[in-house]
């Protein structure tokens, strides 16, 4: 007889351990003491009246609930005494934009955000945290659908970052570029094919630098609501930077230009 937990190979790598609860006492208590959780994975089919209400509280913290194959939290499970649920929790709490917004007020300075578009590679998003920290950014802004959250790999990736940057998890994000926008910051989308060169864009004022998926770049509807689209000159034979590249390379030109050089 086949093992059935190798149908269904482990999602989470071990060096994300530490932030994996399992069993419903673990999880309800790290409810109960405000630990910011990322994500709760419950058995589908499950009826129990304890275990949706489990789910209630964690929609209300703002955790993403997703029903999978029991078969699945076997295969996640370190202790295989899951009860129906494994929840990851976040390095670190989420901010509000109006968080990232005032971070920028409390400085004197014109707003630098960037907006990741469904990035799903820890170790980008981590990376990200770093140079976005670095180039004195005020914040960064994630989805909470079809992205990666704030795991043990993005807050080690970051190098520390992750505990002075701000991160705003939405649940829309055309929504939230809209509320960047009423409270005057543009937003620059990065495609290959923009319309204008990087060097040509200006990140003086208030700025939100849009960072695409890794594989299928901005989605139709962030595409439509950026204000401007640029492009990162290439002199190369390779079409595109990583995601973390173009990040980085976008926020050291708004910080040159924001020095005056």
């Amino acid at each position: 007889m086949k093992n059935p937990r190798r149908a269904f190979p482990r999602e989470t790598p071990r060096e994300e351990d530490e932030g994996i609860l399992e069993g419903r006492n673990a999880v309800t208590e790290a409810l109960k003491s405000g630990r910011p959780i990322d994500k709760v994975f419950l058995a589908s089919g499950e009826t129990d009246a304890a275990l949706q209400h489990l789910a209630a509280q964690a929609r209300e913290a703002g955790a993403v609930v997703v029903t999978v194959d029991r078969r699945k939290l076997d295969a996640m499970s370190l202790t295989h005494a899951h009860q129906g649920v494994i929840a990851q929790a976040a390095a670190r709490a989420y901010a509000s934009i109006e968080d990232i917004l005032q971070t920028a007020r409390d400085r004197g300075e014109a707003p630098l955000i960037v907006i990741c578009d469904g990035l799903s590679d820890p170790h980008n998003l981590g990376a990200i945290l770093r140079s976005a920290e670095c180039a004195g950014a005020h914040g960064v802004i994630i989805p909470k659908r079809r992205s990666v959250g704030l795991t043990a790999t993005v807050a080690k990736t970051s190098a520390g970052a992750v505990e002075y940057m701000k991160v705003a998890r939405v649940t829309n994000l055309t929504a939230a570029i809209e509320h960047l926008k009423e409270n005057g910051v543009w937003i620059f989308g990065t495609a290959a094919e923009g319309s204008v060169p990087m060097y040509h864009a200006d990140l003086k004022g208030p700025a939100a630098i849009v960072i695409g998926s890794e594989g299928d770049g901005m989605s139709r509807l962030v595409r439509q609501s950026c204000d401007v689209t640029v492009h990162i000159p290439l002199r190369g034979r390779i079409s595109s930077l990583n995601a973390s590249a173009a990040a980085s390379v976008l926020l050291y030109e708004a910080l040159r230009q924001r020095m005056g050089e």
